[in-house]
């Protein structure tokens, strides 16, 4: 593949991970409550969910996706199932006072803490069916439309978008880890982030289940 091909994909990934959704919501969201390191294992999370739909990518299964409406509507209403379950601990997080040692505590991320934040930020990217259409539609656009092995082509591509992911959102995580220790953020304004993030998941879930299987015409 010629190089400036691979720079032009890499670049527009960057971009578009960079774009706020779901998955940056979620780093941000730990990072900002429990560090970097929480941000991190979210991102991790992401970067998993990610490469379980380029796997599928690669073996014709999002296409199966995009041309089955059955298909599409299943895995659409078990995302989005789980994005109103993950709003809803997000509201209850904001509902439940925070112990007065919080801060404190707030940067030591005990192990399992991180698995769970791991499965959480996996959940949400791999149970969302858009994520499986967008590596469909996206990076077919940058494979050679002469070469043979087209499947290896997406794998690797689809590998190279997930990495730039994940240091975008491993950046995000910094970030926020780091305002926040700057601020001095307080627990009343993570409990208004958890209830603003507990909206914007909703409204995320309630759109999953409102859009449409994409025409297979």
């Amino acid at each position: 593949m010629p190089t400036h091909h691979i720079v032009l994909f890499a670049l527009a990934g960057i971009v578009l991970n960079l774009t706020p959704g779901p998955d940056v919501l979620m780093v941000v969201r730990h990072a900002l409550r429990s560090g970097a390191r929480a941000g991190f294992f979210a991102g991790l999370g992401v970067a998993a969910g990610c490469l379980v739909h380029v796997s599928a990518g690669a073996l014709g299964l999002s296409a199966l996706l995009a041309g089955s409406s059955q298909a599409f509507a299943l895995l659409k209403w078990l995302g989005a199932a789980y994005l109103l379950y993950v709003a809803l601990g997000l509201l209850h997080s904001a509902l439940t006072p925070a112990p007065s040692s919080f801060l404190a505590e707030a940067l030591v991320q005990p192990m399992a803490t991180a698995r769970s934040v791991f499965l959480q930020g996996f959940g949400t990217n791999v149970l969302n069916p858009k994520v499986a259409l967008f590596f469909l539609a996206f990076v077919p656009q940058f494979i050679p439309t002469e070469e043979s092995d087209k499947p290896l082509y997406f794998l690797a591509l689809g590998i190279l978008f997930t990495v730039n992911g994940l240091l975008v959102s491993s950046a995000y995580a910094w970030g926020a880890a780091w305002m926040a220790r700057r601020v001095g953020l307080l627990q009343a304004a993570l409990r208004v982030l958890d209830a603003v993030a507990a909206c914007m998941f909703m409204a995320f879930g309630i759109q999953l289940a409102l859009s449409e299987a994409p025409s297979s015409s």
